[in-house]
């Protein structure tokens, strides 16, 4: 026995030539890697792994501008130079080198966002970290906890924040579906009622924006509700979990013929990853 989630049905479908665009938490890379897999054209994380609200939202937001960082996007640890806005795999020992990489994926971001019809955006944790002068960063980069204060947005918040920037996104491409999640992932930092706090202010958040919401976080918490389902660290799900939300998400999201095509084109994939003994 278990408790099945319901997932909304929406009219958009996916279809090979749907260009997909993907940001948000560690969640939307295995969604995203398996659409990749699949056959279909996916940008994803552009800025690398992103976790609250905030930062997704400058990220799309400088996608949309097409806007590039510079030095004083910039700080230098332990002989790397990490960018404010990115995931550590951005940070490079070269100034320029660190630039140049996070630039040049702005600008193959902006293009391929211009020419999606989808835009999927996952939100890990309401909780932010801040720098002095109050902006928001998208990592610390193991930087001294000094620097930053931590704090949880609240939903008036994140509303406040994404309302106009999906205007401005539908603006930018008027045929863009841009859909929702909320990462199952706990972060169990600030113990499991701090968890649910920080998750359930996303959840209200997306709910007040009335947007498109496709229901990971509700999968994997009520209707496989098991430990088997989660991996050794006993708060990220397990592989089996992710694929029977990949499989959830293909039933909402595709026509049959195209998760079969989507199927057969995972198994060549892995196939051509397969290597012979002999």
């Amino acid at each position: 026995m278990y408790t099945p989630v319901a997932v909304p049905t929406m009219d958009f479908r996916l279809d090979f030539d749907s260009g997909v665009v993907s940001v948000g938490s560690c969640f939307a890379d295995e969604i995203g890697s398996r659409l990749a897999g699949s056959g279909f054209a996916v940008e994803q994380n552009p800025f690398g792994t992103l976790y609250n609200p905030a930062s997704v939202a400058a990220a799309l937001e400088r996608l949309v501008d097409c806007r590039e960082i510079g030095d004083d996007d910039l700080v230098l640890h332990e002989g790397l130079y990490h960018s404010w806005h990115h995931h550590g795999s951005f940070s490079r020992p070269d100034k320029d080198e660190t630039v140049g990489v996070c630039n040049a994926r702005i600008h193959k971001a902006h293009c391929a966002l211009r020419e999606a019809r989808l835009l999927m955006v996952t939100f890990g944790t309401a909780w932010v970290y801040e720098l002095e002068s109050g902006m928001v960063v998208a990592n610390c980069h193991k930087l001294p906890a000094g620097m930053f204060s931590r704090r949880r947005m609240t939903k008036g918040e994140i509303v406040s924040l994404w309302r106009p920037l999906l205007q401005k996104i539908k603006t930018f491409n008027p045929n863009l579906t841009v859909l929702f999640t909320v990462s199952p992932i706990r972060h169990l930092a600030d113990g499991a009622h701090g968890n649910q706090l920080s998750k359930a202010t996303l959840l209200l958040a997306v709910d007040e924006l009335d947007a498109n919401y496709f229901p990971a976080y509700e999968i994997v918490l009520d209707e496989l509700r098991d430990y088997r389902f989660y991996g050794p660290d006993m708060t990220h799900p397990s592989p089996l979990a992710v694929e029977v939300v990949w499989d959830r998400f293909c039933e909402a999201f595709m026509a049959p013929n195209v998760r079969q095509q989507a199927h057969n084109n995972m198994k060549q994939q892995k196939r051509k990853q397969h290597i012979p003994l002999h």
